[in-house]
């Protein structure tokens, strides 16, 4: 009898060990698939996780706060995902315009999360299988049949923001987007908004990611920020306007450490705390901005376009604004210091 109750005993014991294991390392596949990543891909995921948390934002009308951050680290943020909302995201991603290049990458980004959470208990199997074999992104014969059918009802194959012709800006409009905002949360995190896209020719993939720790560098009056179009990070010394937008916007709206620079807005002109803004939402904003003083239709990428111009006016060469810019060839910063030179310059008459 002793015997057989110390083997009982010992096989209970090995069992709530095996399963305290089993939840220890259930709760730490995120930690361990993000460990053997580099940042540069961490970063790329975690864009494209902050469209997925976009979407389940607007698909639940607000009732889902849920970060890219949250989506990225933790499985308990996956709860309630199922195979029909990933579809639904995929589908969402085509009525908002995106490519359907971009749509496989966002999907691929979910998809890999997904499996994770399912692993970690955070996902229902059936839905975890679903979203593996069901929910796919669109290629070759599949895309073209995509683009014939946005064609055929009338929408463009995909909304593009870049524009034939970029709005050009003048000084006192320059100054005016970023400076002239409502003194609010909302309106403090505008200016400082613009001060990054007008200032250091950001784009607004890029401002997306930026994290308030982007600003607590070594070195006073930098900032440091990952251009995932070129796959880099870069170092910009912060401008006199932005480090006055920057420091209006700490100290009075005190975004948390390790969480995304800029946050939601509610009515009233307040902040939602640990809500980023996606890329759309960003460049919605900027046409509210600039529409607010008279300007009509101007994008985040005039922003970046005015940068240049002015950076070429100014002085600068197109070695120079390559590597600012985070351009990966000298094509687009020539076209700006061709564009901006004067034809008949070296003619003597």
């Amino acid at each position: 009898m002793t015997t057989t109750a110390l083997t009982l005993t010992g096989r209970d014991a090995l069992i709530l060990v095996g399963k305290m294991a089993n939840d220890y390392a259930d709760g730490d596949i995120f930690n361990d698939f993000n460990g053997r990543k580099a940042e540069n891909t961490l970063r790329a995921y975690r864009a494209d996780l902050g469209s997925f948390a976009a979407f389940l934002h607007e698909a639940s009308k607000g009732a889902v706060n849920v970060t890219a951050e949250a989506l990225q680290t933790a499985p308990d943020a996956w709860t309630g995902v199922t195979w029909g909302l990933v579809a639904a995201f995929a589908r969402w991603l085509l009525a908002s315009g995106a490519s359907t290049a971009t749509v496989n990458r966002k999907l691929a980004a979910v998809k890999v999360y997904a499996a994770l959470a399912a692993e970690a208990g955070a996902i229902d199997g059936q839905d975890a299988a679903k979203i593996a074999k069901r929910v796919h992104g669109f290629t070759g014969k599949a895309a073209r049949n995509v683009d014939r059918e946005r064609s055929e009802a009338g929408a463009a194959t995909r909304q593009s923001t870049k524009k034939m012709q970029h709005i050009s800006l003048t000084a006192d409009q320059v100054k005016r987007l970023k400076t002239e905002h409502p003194d609010t949360p909302q309106g403090r995190r505008d200016a400082l908004l613009m001060c990054l896209l007008l200032d250091h020719g950001l784009r607004v993939g890029e401002v997306a990611l930026l994290t308030v720790d982007a600003f607590y560098t070594d070195e006073s009056g930098t900032f440091t920020f990952y251009r995932p179009k070129v796959g880099k990070e870069q170092r910009h010394r912060l401008s006199d306007d932005t480090l006055r937008a920057l420091t209006r916007y700490f100290e009075h709206d005190a975004p948390d450490r390790g969480s995304l620079l800029f946050r939601q807005s509610v009515k009233g002109g307040k902040l939602k705390t640990g809500a980023g803004v996606s890329e759309r939402n960003l460049s919605e904003r900027v046409r509210t901005i600039a529409k607010r003083i008279g300007i009509d239709n101007l994008s985040a990428h005039d922003c970046r376009h005015s940068w240049a111009t002015r950076a070429v006016a100014a002085g600068t060469d197109a070695f120079a604004l390559r590597d600012a810019g985070g351009w990966s060839s000298l094509a687009m910063p020539s076209r700006y210091v061709e564009a901006a030179a004067i034809a008949n310059e070296r003619v003597k008459l």
